[in-house]
């Protein structure tokens, strides 16, 4: 199943189980949509700082904060259009809180009276369904702008870093998680609200695995809970792929242990190297475990494309994750139609 165009999607959540690197996902998303002179927002909501560190900046405050310029368009050359800005936030609830309480309530200093006491945490942590609704609300505010953020930028896209997959559907079915808190008032009515915008075409959930067992059967149950909760799901993203460095055929001999010593032996004499059977040795187990490990990502690779989503692959970087590596990630991404 293929998707090429995602013009309409406004809010882009982006999901995985933990160690799939869907942060980094998220913020190479953000670069990509940022192409064309637009404006993109990246959110955390999982208090790590993760931005500040991938990006390189001071960590963020409660604040909407530019951090970088979206990707350039390779096909533009000097004509085409200039790129966009990436905006930061990291969503504190307690903050949160204290935002809702001044804009609803009118507490403003008796809501900071409150933070002293300790009201606030205790309110964020007694009440998970009550702390998701204020993270969340705060994503939606920033997706549907209104009038109560006069001169605040007006985003394109809004790219939401969430939870991990196991929590995702729960996370943002609000208003299901606040039946049992809130039946009327004013966070009652919020979290409906925010649910229009979430079960819409103006929303799409990404899923992020790679090719283990674990994370790939974490991801089909992700999706089935999404769409059981009928919230859209978008992409799936196979992250970190390693290089096919091997042909099939030679991939097969490996893992048969039929490879040719005596032509690996001429291949490396021919390349100034000095052979040992050590050497050979190393090295023909070291072919058969890559072949192995091929064997196994390509049958989750199976897997994955029996899902009905669309599914992308980004490659995994030998030389870790820095700017450049999310502008490279930014650059895949585009290539194969995420943006």
């Amino acid at each position: 199943m293929t998707r090429t165009d995602w013009s309409e999607v406004q809010l882009h959540v982006v999901t995985g189980k933990g160690g799939t690197g869907k942060s980094t996902v998220a913020a190479s998303l953000a670069l990509a949509l940022a192409a064309e002179g637009r404006q993109v927002l990246l959110c955390e909501v999982e208090g790590r700082q993760g931005i500040a560190r991938m990006f390189d900046v001071d960590p963020l405050p409660y604040a909407e904060r530019r951090i970088a310029t979206g990707l350039a368009d390779p096909g533009s050359g000097t004509t085409g259009s200039r790129p966009g800005t990436v905006h930061a936030l990291h969503i504190d609830p307690e903050a949160a809180l204290l935002e809702y309480l001044a804009l609803y309530y009118k507490l403003g200093r008796a809501g900071r009276a409150l933070d002293r006491f300790g009201v606030i945490e205790f309110a964020t942590t007694i009440a998970p369904g009550v702390r998701d609704v204020l993270l969340t609300g705060k994503v939606y505010e920033a997706v549907q702008r209104n009038s109560r953020n006069k001169g605040a930028v007006q985003y394109d896209a809004v790219v939401l870093d969430a939870p991990p997959t196991g929590r995702i559907t729960q996370f943002l079915n609000v208003s299901d998680e606040l039946a049992g808190l809130a039946k009327v008032g004013p966070i009652r009515a919020q979290s409906d609200t925010m649910m229009t915008l979430f079960r819409s075409p103006r929303t799409a959930v990404h899923l992020v695995t790679v090719l283990e067992e674990m994370p790939v059967q974490e991801t089909a149950d992700g999706i089935a809970q999404l769409r059981e909760a009928g919230l859209p799901v978008g992409a799936v993203v196979v992250n970190q792929v390693r290089p096919r460095d091997l042909a099939t055929g030679d991939l097969a001999d490996a893992l048969a242990g039929r490879l040719d010593r005596a032509q690996l032996r001429g291949d490396l004499e021919a390349a100034g190297v000095e052979v040992t059977d050590p050497l050979l040795d190393g090295l023909v187990a070291e072919a058969r475990d890559h072949a192995e490990r091929r064997a196994l990502e390509d049958a989750q690779r199976r897997l994955v494309a029996d899902f009905d989503v669309p599914v992308v692959e980004l490659p995994r970087l030998a030389g870790g994750v820095d700017l450049g590596g999310l502008y490279d990630l930014a650059a895949t991404l585009d290539e194969q139609g995420l943006r």
